[in-house]
């Protein structure tokens, strides 16, 4: 019979299943008119739900749930607005700065995520590079408000703690877990890429150890003046060879920086289906700039509890700036330094690890000399004997652990080990503040 023939709902029939092909039976059953038209308004129903579910992932209330509210961590960002609340209703500064290190702790994750989200829009090179100055954007803050209020060794010890912490504790924890995830294979990375990081640390070890040598061995031809014009001049050559550094990176030898490529194509698609952006490129950058300013804020309530800390927990201010300043601060490069480790990706591992670490001592250290030079402050390179020879030998072990191109756990392990011998180290180390 033809269509034209047809009784109406018969017509209906045959309309909707041409329309709607997903409502027919399996199994080639005659629908029920009835039937057909409750399918086809509920059809339009899911549709509506799903065009509104669409409004909502791609507005701002899905990105306010994803950087807010899905991840665990969060739950430790009601300590922020505590530790303000208790700073200014009690004088209990051992509890403002042990709930401002929570409150940040979180933040500082979330603004490594967010970077990561970043550098989808930006590639690869870039996105690493991102990654590691917003991930060390909290210890410039912390610095930068700590050199506003004189605490020059607290910058220091600081800063010298988050570079101990990136080589030796992020790298060894991203190693361990990646060598027990990956225990079927060895691990691998680019050897030339982490040999000319391991170059740059030990130059930063160079800048560092003559102004302390300088003035350990009472060589200076004015003495208080002469290490800090040597520290200066060394800071603008430092700043100058980590610019010739991206230079290097970004544009020159660029390939020299490509991943080992250990899959084939089938890596790439699975890597592209499990990685994909979650939020917009807009909101990633108006998502640093709102976490970078409330991490500005709770870092000046956090350097301004750190000498009432000590006092009330017993602990030296060096131990609380050299290991529990850059474990808050580290948490960014932590996390996604483990997480590219297990999906083994340790090209990207090293460049957030030993990358952050390269990036904090050639040029945050000396910025941060800079920055103290137009403040008035007299902030110097010379860490002090003890923390230089820390840095120097750490600098060697994690050297010999790179030059094979290859990880397992046991190193990773190893690098733990050290760690907290270097962490036991300051806790019974007395600073003497020569400076």
């Amino acid at each position: 019979m033809p269509v034209e023939m047809m009784p109406m709902e018969e017509k209906v029939e045959v309309e909707s299943d041409e329309e709607i092909p997903f409502s027919a039976s399996a199994t080639g059953k005659k629908v029920h008119p009835f039937d057909s038209e409750g399918n086809s308004i509920a059809s339009h129903v899911d549709m509506s739900k799903s065009w509104i579910l669409k409004r909502i992932q791609m507005g701002p209330l899905r990105s306010i749930y994803i950087v807010l509210i899905k991840a665990k961590i969060n739950m430790l960002l009601p300590f922020g607005p505590l530790a303000i609340l208790l700073h200014y209703l009690t004088g209990k500064h051992g509890l403002v700065f042990l709930l401002s290190m929570l409150g940040i702790t979180p933040l500082a994750e979330r603004l490594g995520y967010v970077t990561e989200q970043l550098a989808f829009y930006t590639g690869p090179t870039v996105g690493g590079l991102l990654n590691a100055t917003f991930g060390n954007a909290t210890e410039m803050i912390i610095s930068i408000y700590a050199l506003k209020s004189g605490m020059i060794r607290v910058v220091q010890q600081s800063l010298l703690g988050s570079i101990l912490s990136n080589m030796l504790l992020v790298l060894g924890c991203a190693f361990f877990s990646g060598g027990i995830a990956n225990h079927q294979k060895v691990q691998v990375f680019n050897k030339a890429a982490a040999l000319v990081n391991s170059g740059l640390l030990l130059m930063a070890v160079m800048g560092i150890m003559f102004p302390a040598v300088l003035h350990f061995t009472h060589t200076e031809v004015h003495f208080g003046k002469s290490e800090l014009a040597l520290s200066r001049f060394s800071s603008c050559i430092m700043l100058i060879a980590y610019g010739s550094y991206l230079f290097f990176q970004l544009k020159s030898q660029p390939n020299l920086y490509s991943p080992v490529d250990e899959g084939g194509v089938n890596d790439l698609e699975d890597s592209g289906d499990e990685e994909a952006p979650e939020i917009t490129q807009w909101e990633t950058i108006g998502w640093l700039a709102i976490l970078t300013l409330w991490i500005s804020i709770l870092s000046g309530y956090l350097v301004d509890a750190i000498q009432g800390a000590s006092d009330s927990l017993n602990m030296p201010v060096a131990f609380i700036s050299v290991i529990l300043l850059p474990i808050v601060g580290n948490a960014a490069e932590h996390a996604s330094a483990i997480m590219f480790a297990m999906k083994d990706k340790l090209d990207i591992t090293i460049g957030v690890a030993i990358g952050s670490s390269t990036q904090i001592s050639m040029f945050v250290i000396p910025f941060c000399v800079v920055v103290g030079w137009c403040m008035g402050q007299p902030m110097d390179l010379n860490f002090q004997l003890f923390e230089t020879a820390t840095l120097f030998i750490s600098v060697l072990v994690v050297a010999f652990m790179l030059q094979e191109g290859t990880s397992n756990y046991f190193k990773g392990f190893m690098l733990i080990l050290c760690y907290l011998i270097v962490a036991a180290s300051f806790f019974v180390h007395v600073d003497t503040d020569d400076n």
